[in-house]
């Protein structure tokens, strides 16, 4: 899947999350991250912290690559 913004990012977390049957106050309790973090996350808020989006994408078994576009040279 290719994310293009915050939007999709957040979506795609909490696709998941639903997909492994958690809810955002068990992610909160097993990382620490406040439940109001993880709701900002998956609605796509800009501000959201970049490590802490990436932890909670590993943890959800999600894997984030980073791929430089092809040119037309």
């Amino acid at each position: 899947m290719k994310i293009n913004d915050t939007s999709e990012f957040g979506a795609a977390l909490r696709n998941r999350r639903k997909q492994l049957h958690y809810t955002q106050a068990f992610l909160s309790e097993f990382t620490g991250f406040s439940i109001s973090f993880i709701s900002d996350l998956e609605r796509g808020k800009p501000t959201a912290e970049l490590g802490k989006a990436l932890y909670l994408a590993n943890l959800l078994g999600l894997d984030t690559t980073l791929n430089a576009r092809g040119t037309n040279a």
